[in-house]
C-alpha cells in the first residue's frame, strides 16, 4: 500500500478518522499526540479491523470494555492489558464497525523532562518505544478512555505532521510467533533507499492480524 499521505495540518478532524483503517493508519505516522504536558510523534502504529480481525478486542462484538471501539471515529480507546499496562487505540471507520489504530511507538518531541519523570531511569529514546511505554509517557489510563479527540478542547490532541505530506514505501514481512501479514512503512526520497527502523519497538508476541507501520525519520 505505498503512496503519499495528504493530511491537512492542525488538529485531526472526525472526517480524517471516518475512513477505512488501512487508509488512516499510515497517515497517522509522523503525526503528534499530546496529553498532560507531553507530546509524542508517532513512529509506529498497528491497524486492527474489528469484527474481521481476530487480533482485535472487538472481534467478538461489543462489550462494556470495547464500547468505545464501536463509537464515533476519533474516539480514544484506552485499555488495561497483562494486569499491569495501559495501551491506547484511535477509533476509525464508521460507527459500529470498531476499527482502530494502536499507537505502538513514538518519539517525545515536547515535555521531555516531564516524560522522564514518569519513566524514571529510562533513556530518552525509549520513553515511548512500545505501546505501554507510550501510554505511560502520555499519562493515559482508565480516566482517558472515551476521550473524543476531534472535539475542540479535548484533553488529548492529535495533530498532523508539520509538512502536511509524507511519502511511504512498503515492505512485507512476517513477524515471529504470529501468522499475520505485516507491512513496514518508511519514508523514501529519490536519494534515500528504503531503510528498516534500526530500533523498532519490542516484538509483538500476541497472535494478531494487523498491519504494522514503521516510519523512520532521518
Amino acid at each position: 500500500m505505498p503512496g503519499q499521505s495528504d493530511v491537512p495540518q492542525g488538529r485531526l478532524t472526525r472526517a480524517f478518522f471516518a475512513r477505512p483503517v488501512l487508509e488512516v493508519a499510515p497517515e497517522l505516522l509522523g503525526c503528534t499526540v499530546s496529553h498532560a504536558g507531553v507530546t509524542v510523534r508517532l513512529t509506529e502504529v498497528e491497524a486492527y479491523g474489528g469484527s474481521n480481525d481476530p487480533g482485535s478486542h472487538a472481534f467478538r462484538g461489543p462489550t462494556p470494555r470495547t464500547r468505545v471501539m464501536f463509537g464515533e471515529p476519533g474516539g480514544l480507546y484506552v485499555y488495561f492489558t497483562y494486569g499491569m499496562h495501559w495501551c491506547a487505540n484511535l477509533v476509525c471507520g464508521s460507527v459500529g464497525v470498531a476499527n482502530g489504530v494502536l499507537m505502538r511507538a513514538g518519539e517525545v518531541v515536547d515535555g521531555l523532562e516531564l516524560a522522564g519523570s514518569r519513566r524514571n531511569g529510562v533513556r530518552d529514546r525509549d520513553l515511548a518505544r512500545g505501546p505501554a511505554r507510550l501510554a505511560k509517557t502520555l499519562a493515559l489510563g482508565r480516566d482517558q478512555n472515551g476521550i473524543d479527540t476531534p472535539s475542540t478542547g479535548s484533553a488529548f490532541v492529535v495533530q498532523s505532521h508539520a509538512d502536511g505530506s509524507v511519502t511511504f514505501a512498503a515492505v512485507s514481512i512476517r513477524p515471529r510467533r504470529t501468522g499475520s501479514h505485516v507491512e513496514t512503512f518508511s519514508p523514501r526520497t529519490p536519494r534515500q533507499p528504503l531503510t528498516p527502523d534500526p530500533q523498532p519497538s519490542p516484538t509483538h508476541r500476541m497472535p494478531c492480524a494487523c498491519l504494522r507501520l514503521v516510519h523512520v525519520w532521518s
